[in-house]
């Protein structure tokens, strides 16, 4: 089993930024890719950025070149650099853990992008 708690949601201004941090503990090794999911109101839960083992990410569209993903193998942490945020941007935003036959997910933490 994997734990993941995240942190680092918050309220900021639009054109403002933040950083959100996951970090895993259990299973570490055997985790495949580590990514960052969000989930607005009344919309389905979509990928933002997902970091799989060898270090090669992937982005939605819409955060391309403001949002980064990152990871601190000492820490066995992932970041998720929040750039130029929009109001669109709000949202609970969840880690998630790829184990390949299982999936683990934080608790979700709230970004709330004023306007």
């Amino acid at each position: 089993q994997v734990q993941l708690v995240e942190s680092g949601g918050g309220l900021v201004q639009a054109g403002g930024s933040l950083r959100l941090s996951c970090a895993a503990s259990g299973s570490i090794f055997s985790i495949n890719a580590m990514g960052w999911y969000r989930q607005a109101p009344g919309k389905q839960r979509e990928l933002v950025a997902r970091m799989t083992s060898g270090g090669s990410t992937n982005y939605a569209d819409s955060v391309k070149g403001r949002f980064t993903i990152s990871r601190d193998n000492a820490k066995n942490t992932v970041y998720l650099q929040m750039n130029s945020l929009k109001p669109e941007d709000t949202a609970v935003y969840y880690c998630n853990a790829d184990l390949g036959t299982d999936g683990y997910w934080g608790q979700g933490t709230q970004v709330t992008v004023s306007s």
